[in-house]
């Protein structure tokens, strides 16, 4: 783990410090190559609100649609929405990858760009997709471009560490806030913590 950020976290946060000691190191975010964003963003839609295993059951047949099992926005163009539904997407989630697929053909949207925008840029960008909204954005900055400092707010893996972590009752937006705005600019270290507490319950 980056040892900034442990230090940042000793100073600022002894309670999220300590939780650090109990759920191990963690292993750094490698940033994707420019190439696999649009791989990485079918798999972020495609793991909307579902488990990890039946997740990766559909992203293993979604890419075997494509050629060399390598997903393109120029195959995808070629498939319809009804062969996405016989993988086991959901129609809404069949329109949101077909659409991410059109406005990156129209060049409405570029990928390859990303890397070069602010965080509310990029979430700005990414959520002009249908069905892309904050979460989706959010995980795709921290996964695919590697940002440091993010953190979802509207992650229920997220609201339920804070809450075993700092003994919320009911999880207070307020109280989260002020705590998660003294852990920048590493709030994506604090995040996967908070996913290895829960993870380990």
């Amino acid at each position: 783990m980056n040892t900034k950020a442990k230090r940042h976290f000793q100073k600022v946060d002894p309670v999220l410090f300590r939780a650090i000691e109990r759920v191990g190191e963690l292993e750094e975010i490698v940033p994707r190559e420019p190439k696999d964003y649009f791989s990485s963003l079918c798999r972020d839609i495609i793991s909307q609100q579902l488990a990890g295993a039946a997740a990766n059951a559909i992203l293993g047949r979604f890419h075997g649609l494509f050629p060399r099992k390598k997903p393109s926005v120029k195959h995808l163009s070629t498939l319809s929405t009804e062969e996405l539904r016989a993988i086991g997407m959901s129609w809404a989630k069949a329109r949101y990858i077909k659409d991410a697929g059109q406005k990156l053909e129209s060049g409405e949207l570029r990928l390859s760009h990303l890397q070069q925008l602010g965080d509310t840029e990029a979430i700005a960008e990414l959520t002009k997709i249908k069905g892309v909204g904050q979460w989706t954005a959010e995980m795709f900055l921290m996964f695919s471009l590697g940002r440091e400092d993010i953190f979802s707010f509207g992650d229920l893996g997220l609201r339920k560490g804070m809450q075993e972590l700092y003994g919320m009752r009911e999880f207070s937006q307020k109280k989260a806030e002020f705590i998660v705005a003294r852990w920048s600019p590493y709030r994506t270290f604090a995040s996967r913590i908070l996913w290895k507490i829960k993870d380990a319950r």
